[in-house]
């Protein structure tokens, strides 16, 4: 059952336009930082610079970039609650900088750009949900539409788990970088209200999780390739594996659409749990964990498979990326 809900004001961070170094450096100074840089990239972690574009676009989305470099995706040897399709962690290249969304799309910027706010927790500032992955696809043409100089597009299963590590093999305390089961109070919350991680881009855990753009395979990671995969190709390794996600929690109006999902169709509102591809259908891959998720679902590699690109749930939204044109 739904309660009123209370919008909560954001608490945004500077803006993400500053230029990589000070006006003001002297050219020993430079000749350090790009040492630091050299460096960094050598050993596997990435040199982040801030985007030398418009802080924010006409909508007022922000973008942080991320400077090409390597990383170590899946199950970290540390981590007990990784699933098989989590496994084996692999060496990945991302060879092409790109930029990412700060924050996951709002429901303001949505309305917008859609003329209309599907959300089903409404507050401008929290992120758009009850959105479907062909639907966010709809979105994103509509921005390119505008030709600002820049293609947005969903990002790749690798980019976003590389933006999400932030360098590192680990993961900052989860209650203060997320909104999930325990500390959500059962909704969204407005973006940006948590610490960013250390590439500067907030809720890459919890809140809602993120649509992507690759298809599913459980056994992709045993052979994708080390430079910039972008997922199977359709009909490679089908919806089968592990399906993630949280219980249901009582009874509720959206137990009865489980046949139209299994069936192809649309599924909508406050739901939490999913389906397990059927006769080999390949289904999308959604990262992140969301506000409903326990703490073992909300990790940087963890993965969910079980939504069809119809799919509308109230944790499941995204976030862009955009590359100059």
């Amino acid at each position: 059952m739904f309660t009123k809900w209370k919008d909560k004001k954001p608490r945004f961070a500077g803006l993400a336009g500053e230029s990589a170094y000070p006006t003001n450096t002297s050219p020993t100074t430079c000749l350090s930082v790009g040492l630091v840089i050299g460096l960094s990239l050598a050993f596997g972690q990435a040199a982040v610079a801030q985007s030398p574009g418009p802080a924010k676009n006409a909508v007022g989305m922000e973008f942080v970039k991320i400077a090409p470099g390597e990383f170590m995706m899946g199950c970290a040897a540390d981590d007990p609650a990784c699933a098989a399709d989590e496994k084996p962690a692999h060496r990945v290249q991302i060879t092409k900088a790109f930029e990412i969304g700060k924050y996951e799309v709002t429901q303001a910027q949505w309305q917008a750009v859609m003329g209309a706010n599907p959300s089903t927790i409404k507050g401008d500032n929290r992120p758009v949900e009850t959105v479907s992955k062909n639907e966010a696809h709809d979105f994103l043409a509509k921005l390119n539409a505008r030709n600002d100089g820049y293609r947005y597009r969903l990002p790749t299963e690798a980019e976003w788990e590389y933006a999400a590590r932030a360098g590192s093999s680990g993961t900052q305390p989860l209650d203060e970088v997320a909104w999930y089961a325990d500390n959500s109070g059962d909704e969204t919350h407005a973006a940006g209200t948590k610490k960013p991680n250390a590439w500067g881009i907030y809720d890459m855990l919890g809140n809602v999780r993120e649509w992507v753009e690759d298809l599913y395979a459980a056994n992709y990671y045993s052979n994708s390739p080390v430079a910039d995969p972008a997922g199977p190709t359709p009909g490679q390794g089908g919806g089968f594996g592990r399906g993630r996600g949280a219980q249901q929690q009582g009874p509720g109006p959206q137990q009865n659409n489980q046949a139209q999902q299994q069936a192809g169709g649309q599924q909508q509102g406050r739901f939490r749990g999913g389906f397990r591809g059927r006769g080999g259908r390949q289904l999308p891959v959604v990262r992140g964990g969301g506000w409903d998720n326990p703490a073992n679902f909300v990790r940087l590699s963890a993965r969910y498979h079980y939504y069809g690109p119809t799919l509308r749930v109230s944790d499941i939204g995204f976030r862009a990326v955009r590359e100059p044109i």
